[in-house]
């Protein structure tokens, strides 16, 4: 056992402080049923909440298996080294005025180093967190109000915000709880390495992390391996944006894949799902914490209104997630059951005929969870036990119990509004491994992420580099010779003055380009079509500014990519492929991967490319060749990794793909000096 399992799961608990913080903690412990043993520190009161209080840590009988320190920033940090000293499990640093206000007290980032050293390796939490709800166990290291309810098996939900936990704490929604941690600061013990602890337990069915930054990538991606060796599905909700594109500022690359959309290619990469919001990170969890993840993308939805199945099909169509025709044996059955005025399809608006009759509604429900089916969904809306009858709506929900139980295959219960699930009903529905969804468009995100597939994490760590800062940039004519000495395929080119000599090496017709200019299509610094010595020598004549220039061989139309390399902050090198030529930032069609990606994973992120139809031989034109298309990206990669100082970026737009070859028509590098 770890010592912050250890500290996650305690047979004893001490609190120091017997302040307002302090007493909470020892009240919620007693009032959760927490069966370990208690202690209090207190320099003054013999008692804390019933339970006694000793002078000093020294002075208790037992080293703790966790702490809660409830005092202020100073004292903290002393009865922190006291507790290491006598072999405690860990402790909860309550307090704040550490790293988190550096900007306006120069001294918080001394004080938390010096707890990290009067820690040594005692896991904390914190500093300037909340602690933790064991719910499983009956634990609350907490010093505030909190709604978890004891539970056998439930999902782990881990923060930075004590607040933002709090909340997620009241959810009404059914969820079984059986962590909640904060993190705090994460000075020294981070999300991932809780994570990493927690999968340890075999009760937790799913993780849930809100997440504002990764810091040491390393540990997430050792994480990812360890869930996905045990199967435990890991659900994201990241906030805020990275600082990416701040350096890069002469590509298209650098506007294109902005935002965090190097976060979502780490996450990705570690095949973590993610939500949009809270009421769909809490509805995920729910899911995954009752079915795992889902087998495909392929669900059935019933409900009794075809306002609804118009509803559910339109909401769907924004998520990748079919709808698949009813087979040829559904439709006997859904036939039998339902009569001749039912018209069958998938949505199913199955009418109120059958309603009440449970032995129906089940047979009739049945027939749509069929074994391609990976989900079926019930629409279901509960009327207001406070101002109605909703005795009638038991008939509903018992058959979509026997529905689950009959086919044994995954079942959810959705209400359209998350008012109109009731917590009693969700509670029974999850007994019965049925999930209950609060929300019809938190539902259709959750089974969507839920059924983006299980992919292993990519095996090897993400490349990083310190971040560029002292760059220069390459000509076209170098840069493409750096790349092409890496495998890339470039069109035969001189570099020259106003001269053609070395022009009787190429083959007319040519293009001429003015070295020097960014964006030279913009601002008249490329002429097409030159078919003769004379062409180039008046092409170069009209660019009155350029004093070199860079002429190469014409390479036939094809369709066009661009690839681009970027150096994000947190995240280290991004590789986006998309839509390339002038137009690719108005056309912004581009996805992106981080570096290192296998062949495998660039094949997977072109076909994700609205422009893959061309690709494939749109409208019986010749298809391009894939195979140099993805050669063509690893060269570009290969070239990244090898260099042995930080690349800022590299662009090749465009790429021109054709039925035999995919070739770089021109190219951008920015790398330290």
């Amino acid at each position: 056992m770890s010592d912050l399992f250890r500290l996650l799961n305690p047979k004893s608990l001490a609190v120091i402080g017997g302040g307002t913080w302090g007493e909470a903690v020892l009240t919620q412990a007693q009032k959760f049923g927490y069966s370990g043993k208690l202690h209090a520190v207190h320099p003054v009161k013999s008692e804390i909440a019933g339970v006694k209080a000793y002078p000093s840590v020294l002075h208790i009988p037992e080293a703790p298996d966790a702490a809660f320190v409830g005092i202020n920033r100073e004292a903290t940090i002393g009865a922190v080294e006291r507790m290491r000293k006598i072999g405690a499990g860990g402790a909860v640093c309550f307090a704040s005025g550490y790293a988190e206000v550096s900007g306006e007290d120069a001294s918080g980032t001394d004080a938390q180093a010096r707890l990290l050293k009067a820690a040594g390796d005692m896991p904390i939490l914190g500093p300037n967190c909340y602690g933790f709800v064991n719910a499983l166990d009956g634990v609350a290291v907490w010093p505030d109000q909190h709604g978890c309810t004891r539970v056998d098996t439930g999902v782990a939900i881990l923060t930075q915000s004590s607040n933002i936990s709090i909340n997620m704490t009241m959810q009404a929604r059914g969820l079984p709880i059986g962590y909640m941690i904060t993190a705090g600061n994460q000075a020294q013990t981070t999300q991932a390495d809780i994570a990493l602890a927690l999968l340890d337990d075999p009760r937790v069915t799913a993780i849930g992390l809100h997440i504002e930054g990764f810091g040491d990538l390393k540990r997430w991606e050792a994480l990812a391996a360890k869930a996905h060796a045990k199967s435990v599905p890991l659900v994201a909700l990241k906030v805020g944006k990275s600082a990416h594109a701040q350096a890069a500022t002469i590509s298209h690359t650098a506007s294109l894949a902005g935002g965090d959309t190097a976060a979502q290619a780490f996450l990705d990469r570690l095949g973590i799902l993610r939500a949009p919001d809270v009421p769909s990170f809490l509805e995920t969890l729910k899911l995954l914490h009752v079915t795992g993840r889902l087998a495909s993308n392929q669900i059935s939805s019933i409900s009794c209104s075809g306002g609804e199945a118009s509803l559910v099909a339109d909401m769907a169509s924004h998520h990748d997630l079919t709808f698949p025709e009813l087979t040829p044996a559904q439709k006997e059955t859904l036939f039998k059951g339902l009569g001749p005025k039912v018209a069958l399809a998938n949505p199913l608006d199955y009418h109120t005929y059958i309603w009440r009759d449970e032995d129906a509604m089940t047979a009739a429900w049945s027939a749509m969870a069929a074994p391609h089916i990976a989900i079926t969904l019930v629409v279901l809306d509960y009327p207001r036990g406070d101002i109605c009858d909703p005795s009638d709506w038991a008939c509903a929900t018992n058959a979509a119990v026997r529905m689950r139980k009959t086919t044994g295959r995954p079942v959810a219960v959705a209400a359209t509004l998350a008012e109109l699930m009731p917590e009693h009903v969700a509670a029974h529905l999850l007994a019965n491994e049925v999930v209950p969804f609060a929300g019809l468009s938190e539902a259709l995100n959750a089974i969507a992420a839920a059924s983006s597939g299980v992919r292993p994490p990519a095996p090897k760590p993400v490349l990083r580099h310190e971040i560029a800062t002292n760059t220069e940039t390459l000509s076209e004519y170098d840069a493409k010779a750096e790349l092409a000495a890496h495998g890339l395929n470039v069109p035969k080119a001189i570099q020259t003055n106003h001269s053609a000599a070395g022009l009787d090496a190429l083959a007319f017709p040519v293009v001429v380009k003015a070295e020097g200019m960014a964006h030279k299509s913009d601002v008249g610094g490329v002429i097409l079509d030159c078919n003769s010595f004379t062409d180039v020598q008046v092409a170069m004549e009209s660019m009155t500014d350029a004093t070199s220039f860079h002429v190469e061989e014409m390479c036939a139309p094809g369709a066009e990519l661009l690839v681009g390399v970027t150096q994000d902050p947190a995240h280290g090198y991004l590789l986006t492929i998309g839509a390339g030529g002038i137009l690719a930032e108005l056309l912004n069609d581009t996805e992106s991967v981080l570096i290192p990606s296998a062949a495998e994973d660039i094949k997977t992120a072109l076909t994700r490319l609205k422009m893959y139809p061309l690709l494939t031989g749109y409208r019986g034109a010749t298809a391009c060749n894939m195979d140099a298309i993805v050669n063509a990206i690893l060269a570009i990669q290969t070239y990244v990794v090898s260099q042995p100082k930080p690349v800022a970026e590299v662009e090749v737009n465009p790429l021109i793909c054709g039925p035999d070859t995919a070739i770089a028509v021109d190219a951008l590098i920015r790398r330290t000096l």
